[in-house]
């Protein structure tokens, strides 16, 4: 037989599995969250362009391919790249994004880059900030400002 303080406890223990079940599930219904998923602004829009431009840039020079980066680069962008280039065996660039500014129709990327060049089998090393200066739709590479990283070796 079950006792008057058997059959509290039973209660009491009851009423407390009660109260921590609904407890816990409002507290995973309010973790849920709502499914919506928030829109990127354009600027976001437009500052992931410029990082992957100045990645494709990077790429392509390593590889040194020129149609790329010419197909990537305005007129001007492209005869400053022809001019700065120097020879090299090979080119190893790491470039890391700083800072992006957002005008009406510029972009500057702020990138700071540490690079590795190999010339007649002589490795050298460099590093610097270089402001990208992309313009257009789809952005394209307009200048190089302060330490442009193509210029290298020096």
């Amino acid at each position: 037989m079950i006792g008057r303080n058997d059959k509290a406890f039973i209660l009491i223990k009851g009423i407390i599995l009660s109260l921590l079940s609904i407890i816990v599930s409002l507290i995973l219904i309010s973790c849920g969250g709502s499914k919506e998923v928030k829109k990127a602004s354009e600027e976001s829009k437009v500052a992931r362009e410029a990082f992957e431009l100045a990645e494709i840039l990077r790429s392509a020079y390593e590889k040194k391919d020129m149609k790329e980066l010419e197909e990537n680069s305005t007129s001007n962008g492209y005869r400053e790249l022809l001019t700065v280039m120097k020879k090299f065996d090979k080119a190893s660039l790491n470039f890391t994004p700083t800072w992006v500014e957002i005008h009406e129709t510029k972009v500057l990327l702020s990138v700071s880059w540490k690079g590795i060049w190999t010339v007649n089998g002589k490795e050298s090393e460099e590093r610097g900030l270089a402001v990208f200066v992309f313009q257009g739709k789809p952005l394209k590479l307009e200048q190089i400002q302060r330490e442009n990283p193509f210029r290298q070796p020096e």
